[in-house]
């Protein structure tokens, strides 16, 4: 028997003081296997021990919320017995030791959080983030993740809709991969996971288990080093063609009712599941290990338990339904095996080769759990206006931002996923928010995907309401009512006080904005200890939001659509140009306060815009943000192949006028007589709004003076990309 020494606890992530309570907790010594089951249980990115106690601050419930945080996924109500299924997960060290199937493997991960709630997946979205295009390891990260992304969502034949990538020195050593999965389901036809009762059978479905992924939820919860990539056992593989035939059966297998309980077999496979599903059913579960399908020989308990192979799902069925489950899995290929049985004992209980290798109350792993209140040092948000040339040419400064990384076209990245799958995709990728039809009626989803990390450092509440506050903007956008969010964490190290500061800061901010906007989370993941060599990663708590749109007929683009409309501006300009983009890559600078957001301002502005949309006065929208109004209209001329010619009189500092980043604005074009109109309507709202000019030609001109070409836009534009990635040039370090 192997001895548990303080090295071994160690190296299993336990701090000394949690072996001690673990001792407590089983009243004896842990053995190995148990060692490992409760270091994956506790690790932080099973167990949130360091934000449990601040997530609870976050607000969950509305009236259309069906199920908040605590299962696979959230689910809310959007009518007519329809449920839109979804939540955003991390894949963040796996993807950066091993591109592809780390992006790949979080993918399948997230669908199956999503199909084991009982949803088809319609969408997929995903936030990225990479260090500096500079970087000789970032081509290589960027080309795998997105072939991984693009690989194991086209294989699934799940449209991927869109997202977000951005570049920065911070993720040098440790990119995020954030993957998102939107599916459709009926209210009453909801799976959930609580093993409840006694003598109900627990099934093995799916793929057979290997010794891939063993210790990935550890790994996932430490920082990294010079030695990260000797990790690689640690990152999963994945099969998408058996995701695809495990999907169709499970769907085919809970269109009986022989299900009681099911969950994915994600983080800490077969331990988590078997735990988790135990502990919200408030029953026990007895596993005999023998009975698990193995496609590695010799295979020991502890590599079976905490093996995180892909593809696989723990099932609870009820009494005697077992050859009628088993007939559907065969039917599609697939292993399929019982395992084991529930109990009223509250214990987990494993055996393997007929000894009880592990004997655990199932609270121990989960309620039991450490959970920290971490100290936290505050610090104060970055304070002052920037200094910054006034007489910089204004077009050549926004010929150049749409030629930089984190402006330039992402269509090389969108390329390569299918987007169109299902046919249900309205609109598609380089919009404001994706958007996809509920099968077979007029109704659609609106999904995006946001935050700003440069102002997340700067003032981490800030950015976690500006993250908030943009998905919400972006799916008003196209007309959709904002309705939930699921989020992703992405911090440092929660054991320094300053980034654990980050991170309280961030839920708080996150917090106020939902509660402000009626947006309710209702599913996300935490994903700490993003740091390599103790350097941190910018604070990116990255916000999924979804909405619906009840007639997709009555839908807004970015696009310009008609010549001689009017272009207007809803909202405050004042100029902010702290932590923007402009700066950055203009002066070279990251610095400044970040904007303010306010919230009421933003309810307000978003309710105006949407009435606009649904009434079917107003097809062109474009919410502003980073690199301010300029870049915005530019971005609608682009994309609708229309110039516009625009000023405005008065402006004391065009710099900050086109380039500033404040919040809680929008552009609009309508024609002539609508826009009369709306300026009249918004100003007896008192919503600040300025007439900025009209579309037309096939030139952005500003103040009936300068100029560029459209073409000479769209070649900054789209240029970079598809050269940063054929290895032609060394972009700008950021």
């Amino acid at each position: 028997m192997t001895q548990i020494t303080p090295a071994l606890i160690a190296e299993h992530g336990l701090s000394p003081e949690e072996y001690a309570r673990i001792k407590t907790l089983l009243g004896r010594d842990a053995n190995l296997v148990e060692l490992g089951v409760f270091s994956v249980m506790w690790s932080e990115h099973c167990s949130y021990k360091s934000t449990r106690a601040h997530l609870k601050k976050l607000p969950t419930k509305a009236p259309w919320v069906l199920q908040g945080p605590g299962e696979n996924a959230g689910v809310i109500d959007i009518g007519d017995g329809d449920a839109a299924i979804f939540k955003m997960e991390s894949h963040n060290h796996p993807s950066f030791i091993e591109p592809y199937q780390g992006a790949a493997t979080g993918v399948g991960g997230i669908m199956r959080d999503v199909f084991t709630m009982g949803a088809r997946p319609i969408a997929m979205m995903n936030a990225l983030r990479f260090g500096e295009p500079d970087h000789p390891k970032t081509r290589h990260l960027v080309s795998g993740v997105v072939s991984g992304i693009g690989g194991y969502g086209n294989c699934m034949g799940v449209p991927t809709v869109g997202g977000e990538v951005n570049f920065h020195r911070s993720y040098n050593g440790n990119i995020l991969v954030n993957a998102m999965c939107v599916g459709l389901a009926r209210t009453d036809k909801i799976f959930l996971s609580a093993a409840k009762g006694a003598g109900n059978p627990v099934v093995y479905i799916g793929s057979k288990t290997g010794r891939d992924g063993i210790h990935g939820a550890t790994m996932a919860s430490a920082e990294f080093d010079d030695a990260s990539e000797e990790k690689r056992p640690t990152v999963q593989v994945g099969d998408p063609f058996t995701e695809k035939l495990l999907l169709e059966a499970c769907l085919e297998l809970m269109a009986t009712d022989a299900i009681i309980a099911i969950q994915d077999m994600g983080a800490a496979g077969l331990t988590s599941s078997s735990a988790e599903m135990g502990d919200k059913g408030g029953s026990g579960i007895e596993l005999d290990l023998d009975h698990v399908p193995q496609r590695e020989e010799n295979m020991t308990a502890y590599e079976m338990l905490l093996s995180e192979s892909q593809e696989r799902m723990l099932a609870v069925l009820k009494p005697g339904r077992e050859a009628e489950a088993e007939k559907i899995f065969r039917k599609w290929e697939l292993d399929f095996a019982v395992i084991g049985i529930t109990t009223d004992t509250n214990r987990l209980v494993v055996k393997h080769k007929g000894q009880v290798v592990a004997n655990m109350p199932i609270t121990a792993l989960s309620d039991e759990a450490p959970v920290y209140e971490r100290p936290f040092v505050k610090r104060f948000p970055a304070q002052g206006l920037p200094a910054y040339d006034k007489n910089k040419p204004v077009l050549a400064s926004l010929e150049k931002l749409l030629g930089t990384p984190d402006m330039a076209s992402r269509r090389w990245i969108w390329e390569q996923y299918d987007n169109s799958v299902m046919n249900d995709t309205v609109q598609h990728p380089g919009g404001d928010a994706a958007v996809v039809r509920v099968h077979g009626t007029k109704k659609a989803l609106a999904i995006t995907t946001d935050v700003t990390p440069r102002y997340c450092r700067a003032d981490p509440y800030q950015g976690g309401a500006q993250a908030v506050a943009e998905a919400y903007r972006n799916l008003t956008s196209v007309g959709a009512v904002p309705l939930a969010v699921t989020d992703n964490l992405n911090f440092g190290n929660p054991q320094k006080p300053q980034i654990m500061w980050e991170i309280v800061a961030g839920i708080d901010g996150i917090g106020a904005a939902c509660r402000a906007l009626d947006f309710p989370v209702i599913s996300g993941n935490c994903s700490l200890y993003n740091e390599t060599n103790g350097e941190g990663i910018l604070p990116t708590p990255a916000i999924g939001g979804v909405g619906l749109i009840q007639d997709v007929t009555k839908m807004a683009t970015v696009a310009f659509k008609r010549e001689n409309d009017v272009v207007i501006l809803l909202g405050e300009t004042s100029g902010h140009l702290g932590q923007s983009i402009y700066l950055r890559e203009i002066e070279g600078k990251e610095e400044g306060a970040a904007p303010v957001v306010d919230l009421a301002l933003e309810k307000k502005h978003g309710d105006f815009v949407r009435g606009l949309i649904a009434a079917g006065r107003v097809d062109t929208v474009h919410d502003v943000s980073d690199g301010g109004v300029l870049v915005a209209v530019a971005e609608m001329a682009l994309a609708g192949n229309i110039g516009a010619s625009i000023g405005q009189a008065g402006i004391a500092d065009a710099i900050g006028f086109w380039f500033g980043e404040d919040q809680g604005r929008y552009l609009i074009a309508a024609p002539f007589a609508q826009a009369e109109k709306i300026v009249a309507e918004a100003r007896d709202a008192r919503i600040i709004v300025a007439e900025l000019g009209k579309t037309g030609g096939d030139a952005l001109t500003i103040d009936a003076k300068h100029s560029v070409a459209l073409a000479k836009l769209r070649t900054a534009h789209e240029a970079w990309f598809p050269r940063f990635m054929a290895g032609e040039e060394i972009p700008v370090t950021n």
